[in-house]
């Protein structure tokens, strides 16, 4: 766990150390004066020893000069009492150790010891020594000796001996040494005294410092930090009680108060952001599914049912594509007000809008048996979204699909609800669109089968799983083949035959078509080269599907040239099919590399013509040579008057422009009669020939002679 330093802390820390800086310093401080006092008590006791010393040499020759003066007459009389009275006197002086008088033959005329000393003993002078003509000294181990000569009137009469004792001289020093001593003691007492209470001086401050700091910044500090740690936690109501203080502190609990109020001024703005879609002002998706879990949460406890309706909106895009952004924000504004309105009426009171994203709203509704409600409100969905809108000046006819999925019977989670959704509402734009499915168990299962299609899918051409096969295209007025169109075809050692309007879609969203596409415009390309004979003056062409994918990438031009000289095959023996969509998707890029297409001899036919709501208004501004008429409309041209009027107006529209019309799916002989009486230029599907190999294909086009 690691701790944390505050301020207090670093700063008490901070007088700490200086408090041990300031203790190590007066303990070195007291440790030099104590070495210094050994020192001045060693040099003091040298100095008295010096001193004494002094002393005891100077009183030994004085004592001994007076006594030698002194003892003259009475040796010299021999007077015996007289001599003892004056060595008495003189040994009542404590220092005086012992006297001797010692005549001029060195024989001892008379000696005094000290009393206290015990037995007299007396210090002979050295055998043989010369009589003392002047003061002599010497030490010994406990005395100090001076000898005198004794003289009366130019006469030696003999000397005296004077010993002071050092043993009480070193008492008198020792005791001027401990007086010293008691002296320096009591000034180091003052002194520690003084120390000790600048010491507790020291202390009171930091305390006090301490105390201060917590008081006027520590204290304020962490009502600021609290403060900023509850709206860390997303609390931005908080306030700190701001003080009349006009330091910098108070300056900075102001300034805290202003950004707290701007935090939540700030965090409602960003939370109506955050949860609003901006378009329609609906919920949008994360504030969705927050409100949705808050209600499973509710629901599990109550027993009520939930069911989750996706509403997405058919062909939206191509609202955006022809009309513009702007148009498409428009529907979208009349949706969110058609679907807030229908939502109103039949979901319920506590029914839930919003708005996921592009084209797609989702509905939640809530009631004790909530299929019925459902089921009521996604038809009222269908119904009124199917109306025509007003989107400048024109009517534009959309749709919806709806997906609905329920709970608790399709799923217990939010995740799991919404990905059921999901999956309904795509169940329904494959059913046809305009319509809704509820979800079931085996919608899992087609999503399922469509991913193991993605994953199979891949590396399907290298197995060889995938092969082109060629439908032929034929001339209307004559029945003989100019051309094919190539397909391709899955052929699945496991699940057999795969449809290609069911792998084809696979490859379009999962970006396998940029991979498949380029193979098989080689392939074509390299197959088509055999079919042409040299110096036929109508060489057949071969016709290769481009997804919109491929002509958004804009390298379409570079990969057709390179699949052009790689097989030798003539430009103009090579038509593009692109659909409406394709185009119109982003219609500036589409005509630039179709006009680059076209300078190169290339050929550009358009798909699938009439399926697009706005597709005749393109045709002036892309280089197209061909359109081919959807099935839809050629499948009913002997009963539907309106698919052959159309049809008849296509011809005659495409033929006014010079672009040649193509008729596909031709299943009837009728079909073909109408389509010839009307002038369509060339047409294919099964009357005239089912898809046929490159060799078979081939061996067609060498017979058509």
């Amino acid at each position: 766990m690691k701790l944390r330093m505050g301020l207090q802390a670093r700063f008490l820390a901070s007088m700490s150390l200086v408090l041990v800086v300031v203790l190590v310093l007066l303990a070195l401080l007291l440790q030099r004066q104590q070495v210094m006092r050994q020192e001045s008590e060693e040099l003091s006791r040298a100095a008295i020893h010096e001193l004494i010393d002094a002393h005891l040499q100077a009183r030994a020759r004085t004592l001994a000069m007076q006594m030698a003066t002194s003892l003259a007459r009475p040796l010299d009389e021999a007077d015996q009492e007289g001599i003892d009275v004056l060595l008495r006197e003189q040994r009542q002086d404590g220092l005086v150790r012992y006297l001797q008088v010692i005549d001029a033959h060195g024989r001892v005329v008379q000696e005094a010891g000290s009393v206290d000393t015990g037995p007299f003993r007396a210090i002979d002078p050295p055998a043989g020594a010369p009589p003392v003509a002047e003061v002599v000294a010497r030490l010994d181990d406990d005395v100090f000796e001076a000898i005198a000569p004794i003289r009366r009137d130019n006469r030696r009469l003999g000397q005296v001996r004077v010993g002071l004792s050092l043993e009480v001289a070193h008492r008198f020093e020792e005791q001027n040494v401990q007086r010293l001593r008691a002296r320096v003691d009591e000034l180091a007492r003052r002194q520690g005294a003084w120390v000790a209470l600048l010491l507790g001086l020291l202390l009171a401050v930091v305390l006090g410092m301490a105390w201060y700091v917590q008081r006027v910044l520590v204290r304020p500090i962490r009502d600021l930090a609290a403060s900023a740690r509850r709206i860390e936690a997303g609390d931005y109501s908080v306030q700190v009680q701001a003080s009349a203080r006009a330091d910098e502190l108070g300056e900075l609990e102001r300034a805290f108060n202003r950004m707290s109020e701007s935090i939540a001024r700030h965090d409602r703005e960003v939370r109506r952001i955050a949860y609003t879609d901006p378009l329609t002002g609906l919920t949008n998706r994360l504030a969705f599914r927050e409100a949705l879990e808050q209600r499973l949460a509710q629901a599990r406890g109550s027993g009520r049912q939930l069911a989750l309706l996706f509403a997405d909106i058919d062909d939206f895009k191509r609202v955006n594509d022809t009309l513009g952004h702007e148009a498409g924000d428009a529907a979208l504004l009349q949706f969110a007000t058609r679907i807030r309105e229908a939502v109103a009426r039949h979901g319920g009171p506590d029914a839930l809008l919003a708005r996921f994203g592009g084209d797609e709203f989702v509905v939640l509704v809530e009631d004790a048996q909530v299929r019925p409600v459902a089921t009521r409100l996604a038809e009222v969905l269908v119904a009124e979204l199917r109306d025509p809108l007003d989107i400048e000046g024109r009517q534009v006819f959309l749709g919806s699909s709806i997906g609905i999925t329920l709970f608790p019977d399709d799923a217990s989670g939010a995740s799991a609800l919404m990905k059921n959704g999901d999956i309904a509402m795509y169940q329904a734009k494959t059913a046809g669109k305009n319509g809704f499915r509820f979800y079931s168990r085996a919608m899992d299962h087609a999503v399922g089968r469509r991913a193991h299609l993605e994953q199979e899918l891949r590396g399907a051409w290298e197995r060889g799983e995938v092969s082109v096969v060629y439908q032929p295209i034929c001339r209307t007025s004559d029945g003989k083949v100019v051309g094919a169109e190539a397909l391709l075809r899955w052929q699945h050692p496991e699940l057999g035959t795969i449809a290609p309007s069911a792998f084809i879609d696979v490859a379009e969203q999962s970006g396998l078509i940029d991979q498949l596409g380029p193979r098989v415009l080689r392939q074509a390309c390299m197959e088509a080269a055999r079919w042409v004979r040299e110096g036929d003056p109508e060489p057949p062409f071969v016709s290769v599907n481009v997804s919109p994918r491929q002509l958004r990438h804009g390298e379409l031009p570079d990969i057709v040239a390179q699949c052009l000289r790689e097989s030798g095959l003539p430009a103009g023996c090579l038509h593009l099919e692109l659909t409406e969509t394709a185009l119109i998707s982003d219609e500036l890029q589409a005509g630039a590399l179709l006009t680059r297409l076209h300078g190169n001899g290339v050929k550009v036919w358009l798909d699938d013509f009439g399926t697009g709501f706005s597709g005749l208004s393109h045709l002036r501004r892309v280089p197209v040579d061909g359109l081919k008429i959807d099935r839809s409309f050629i499948a009913d041209l002997q009963r539907d008057s309106d698919d052959l009027a159309l049809t008849s107006a296509i011809i005659a529209m495409a033929h006014s422009l010079g672009i040649t019309v193509v008729a596909e799916g031709v299943e009837k002989q009728a079909q073909l009669d109408l389509l010839a009486e009307r002038g369509c230029d060339l047409v294919q599907g099964y009357w005239l020939g089912h898809p046929l190999g490159a060799d078979e294909l081939a061996a067609k086009l060498a017979g058509r002679d």
